[in-house]
């Protein structure tokens, strides 16, 4: 009989390096498909015909499709077949890169980008189910998710460095074309040699719990669109507010649901593994923190210190490489030393304090020499904590539950990305004082459509300098008229 390649095998390791080599470099496109875009942005821009105020959608669109669609595409990989959803993926991907690349119009692009969110959100909970049910848990599964999480950290520097490069070389549309044989080069090649096939399910049918289905996709797409919307129409409309308020009722009608099938889609039992939980949450604040991060330094490179496309990508290459020794080495290292738990702490303390860094070294007429320090204490202690929360995320799960085990870990990473960013800009409109700003100012949106149309940048304001409230502390002061003058000022 056939062995299956997904079982571990000490007899044949070159098989088994090669796959989780397929597997990491999955992540990797993921991952540089999530930066790649970042740099394009204002050629996209200037050349398909977006508004400043519909510019965010290039980014908006894959966020809330990937966050979307998560807890489908892993039930899906637990149900149909991890490998089967793993080629499915990255066909989407290079399909809608392909259609990205000779967009005409906005609408198009929007789609598109929309599209690779969706094979995002198959194919990540795929490559990790992959991944846990290829290693046994423990030291193995540990090395194993290190090699994935260090590629994908890899990825993120990637997107900036060759977005840069493939702009100010070929134009934006190169951004797109890039992926196109990364992806279907993998699907069509290297999975069907490398992986096996999904096994046969003996015995019982099981249902899909459909309706679960399209109730979490419409809560979880709901949530990320009014968190992306805020920033751009105010907290106080239909579109932001109505969208979290229905979000949060299809995610409580979700658990109702979940309740009384008899095959749910989340098994409400996966919410009593501490394990589980624990790297949810901490998945969350850890998005929060890097969504928010990565945009405030591509803007800080850009606006203020004057970098084009290329430098701005290569500026972010020591916290590329920082984060890939953390979440490789680093964390295997630390894993085996200490554990889950102390090194999940040990993890998001260093990326705190590189953020904090960040934030106190940001000025108008600071330097990238300034930022660094925070940068490389950033990008290594957000490499140790991203592998920790996927080894936390599968630890004590079943084997056909660690699709939805992975997807309910990514969709709170996803939630938590947007949250982020909006959480960013909110704290730089409070932050101007070329624009004095209200509370109402912010939460009905107008002060960011004020500041937006002046600078003529998709998210930012204006002003030529910019003050704190007389009520916050002098720490707040300065990280608001840090981030202020950073998303305010043109070069």
């Amino acid at each position: 009989m056939r062995k299956s390649l997904n079982q571990t095998d000490a007899g044949v390791p070159r098989w088994s390096g090669l796959r989780l080599a397929l597997l990491a470099f999955a992540q990797f496109i993921i991952a540089i498909d999530y930066n790649i875009v970042y740099v394009a942005l204002p050629d996209i821009g200037r050349e398909v015909g977006f508004t400043p105020q519909s510019l965010q959608w290039v980014v908006s669109a894959y966020a809330v499709a990937f966050g979307g669609f998560l807890l489908l595409g892993g039930r899906a990989a637990d149900r149909l077949g991890p490998r089967r959803m793993f080629i499915l993926a990255l066909v989407l991907y290079g399909v809608s890169s392909f259609a990205g690349g000779f967009a005409p119009d906005a609408l198009t692009l929007v789609v598109a980008r929309a599209v690779q969110g969706l094979g995002g959100a198959l194919l990540f909970p795929a490559t990790l189910a992959l991944i846990n049910t290829s290693f046994a848990e423990g030291a193995e599964r540990n090395r194993a998710l290190a090699v994935w999480g260090a590629t994908g950290s890899g990825g993120l520097a990637a997107g900036a460095i060759i977005g840069g490069v493939l702009t100010n070389g070929w134009g934006w549309q190169a951004v797109f074309f890039f992926t196109v044989p990364l992806a279907l080069g993998a699907a069509l090649v290297a999975a069907p040699v490398l992986l096996a096939p999904d096994p046969v399910n003996s015995g019982q049918r099981r249902s899909f719990d459909l309706p679960g289905a399209l109730v979490v996709t419409a809560a979880a797409t709901l949530l990320v669109f009014g968190l992306a919307s805020g920033p751009e129409v105010g907290w106080n409309t239909v579109r932001s507010t109505g969208s979290l308020a229905i979000g949060v009722l299809l995610l409580c009608a979700f658990i109702l649901i979940q309740r009384r099938v008899r095959d749910p889609l989340a098994p409400l039992r996966l919410f009593a593994n501490r394990s589980l939980v624990t790297a949810m949450a901490v998945s969350f604040f850890h998005h929060m923190a890097l969504s928010s991060g990565y945009y405030i330094l591509t803007t800080y490179f850009q606006n203020l210190l004057g970098y084009n496309a290329l430098a701005a990508g290569l500026a972010f290459v020591p916290l590329g490489v920082l984060a890939m020794v953390g979440g490789g080495k680093g964390a295997a290292l630390l894993l085996t030393k200490w554990g889950t738990r102390a090194t999940m702490v040990a993890g998001m303390l260093i990326y705190g304090i590189g953020l904090v860094a960040i934030a106190l070294a940001l000025s108008p007429g600071g330097s990238y020499w300034a930022v660094l320090p925070g940068i490389l204490i950033y990008g290594f202690g957000g490499g140790i904590a991203f592998t920790t929360l996927f080894v936390a995320a599968a630890s004590g799960v079943a084997a056909n539950e660690q699709g939805v085990a992975s997807a309910l870990g990514s969709t709170s990473l996803q939630i938590g990305a947007a949250l982020g960013l909006a959480a960013a800009l909110v704290v730089a409109n409070v932050g101007l004082g070329g624009v004095a700003a209200t509370t109402s100012d912010v939460v009905d949106g107008s002060y960011g459509r004020i500041v937006r149309r002046r600078r003529g940048f998709p998210w930012c304001g204006s002003g030529s300098d910019a003050q704190a409230g007389s009520g916050h502390s002098p720490g707040c002061r300065h990280l608001c008229r840090s981030c202020a003058l950073i998303l305010a000022q043109s070069p």
